[in-house]
């Protein structure tokens, strides 16, 4: 189930109809009271969030899911301003998974979807036995999907996983702003490197005195561990 938080009724009804008639079951909330009391009833699979609505805003919203200990690994894509950076960005660092600015088309909005639900059963549904990515302090357990920094579990979104993963995977390989984004997010990304940055920057910082491990190679990208 897809819940889309969206106060434009015009947008909402659309994004839902569309999804809908895609075989995608969508429920439209036009505030975050009815979103909330909804979600209390069924957790969805994915949210699609504004972030300009009444009662609270989005970003509030978002930060309120990352804390709920059933919410905080559900996918969300930020519905922003379009040409916004900083709503980008702040959606970004909150903990969301990926962002469409409006206007939107819908078969671009219903691509992001399946890809981000794609990602989310592959690691719900991962079969792999006992497999270990260690660099450092630093351990990733891919048939549990736990991170780990000196034996404390550390919490991430799914980006922030997969991005790690993938650093790990390709352990004193400098892998480029494009390599990421198309691995990562699955389709082409207008080039916004942008987006890689403030991943890696909330990554670190989650990581705390594991952070360092993720090294920035000036001009090219990032790397893990040693060559």
């Amino acid at each position: 189930m897809i819940y889309v938080l969206e106060d434009d009724s015009s947008i909402r009804e659309f994004v839902v109809y569309s999804l809908c008639h895609m075989e995608l079951n969508a429920k439209g909330f036009e505030k975050p009271s009815l979103f909330w009391e909804s979600v209390r009833k069924e957790l969805p699979d994915l949210i699609l969030l504004d972030i300009m609505l009444p009662e609270e805003d989005g970003l509030s919203v978002l930060s309120k899911l990352r804390k709920h200990p059933e919410l905080k690994d559900v996918p969300v894509i930020m519905l922003t301003a379009k040409n916004s950076e900083y709503d980008k960005v702040m959606g970004l660092d909150a903990g969301a998974d990926d962002y469409v600015a409006k206007p939107f088309g819908i078969m671009e909005l219903v691509a992001r979807i399946k890809a981000l639900l794609r990602r989310t059963q592959k690691y719900v549904q991962s079969n792999q036995s006992d497999t270990k990515l260690e660099v450092g302090n630093l351990k990733v357990y891919l048939d549990k999907h736990v991170v780990k920094v000196d034996g404390e579990q550390i919490s991430l979104t799914l980006k922030e996983y997969e991005l790690l993963t993938m650093l790990m995977e390709n352990k004193g390989v400098v892998l480029n702003r494009d390599q990421l984004l198309n691995k990562i997010w699955g389709y082409e990304f207008d080039g916004e490197s942008r987006t890689v940055d403030v991943h890696i920057r909330t990554l670190r910082a989650k990581l705390k005195s594991a952070g360092n491990l993720i090294e920035t190679i000036r001009g090219v990208g990032y790397k893990i561990g040693e060559e």
